[in-house]
């Protein structure tokens, strides 16, 4: 069973940053701003991802990743690149950068064909919700620690005896 795709969550509310109606708007940038993708709503879930392949890819201990419904995403702009590769579950992955400065914008999962992947940086917003979920533990850094309550697995499906 793979908990990234039954585990769903509706984060708490962060302080609203612009409505369109009664709907919260938040916007994505790459980090020089030519690439942005905005979004209406709460995300439908906030995740780690401890695997070396998102270390490697976010240059960080880990990756933060917000999933959005597709229907959520409001507007795109700016060019892009992709980059594809297989997931550990045998699932392609696909992450969307800025052909110009580098920065992942988004990523789509096979495991996941309904919903886009936004990292929680690129909204530059303290104010985010963390966590709910933390997959890959087993490789994650061993100084790295989760908020309390948050659904620690092993990989994508084993949960860890303890937090």
């Amino acid at each position: 069973m793979i908990y990234l795709r039954l585990y769903d969550v509706r984060c708490c509310t962060a302080p609203e940053r612009a409505k369109r109606g009664s709907d919260m708007m938040r916007r994505a940038t790459c980090h020089c701003g030519q690439l942005s993708l905005s979004v209406e709503g709460e995300p439908a879930l906030v995740s780690a991802c401890n695997c070396t392949r998102c270390q490697r890819r976010s240059g960080s201990a880990f990756a933060l990743t917000s999933r959005w419904n597709k229907n959520q995403l409001t507007e795109r702009s700016g060019d892009s690149a992709t980059y594809a590769r297989k997931g550990a579950s045998g699932g392609n992955v696909e992450c969307v950068f800025c052909p110009q400065c580098g920065s992942t914008v988004s990523t789509v999962l096979e495991l996941l064909p309904d919903h886009i992947g936004i990292p929680v940086g690129c909204f530059a917003d303290p104010t985010f919700p963390g966590p709910k979920i933390a997959a890959w533990c087993d490789s994650k850094l061993e100084w790295v620690q989760f908020p309390r309550g948050a659904l620690l697995l092993r990989d994508q499906s084993r949960p860890m005896e303890t937090q």
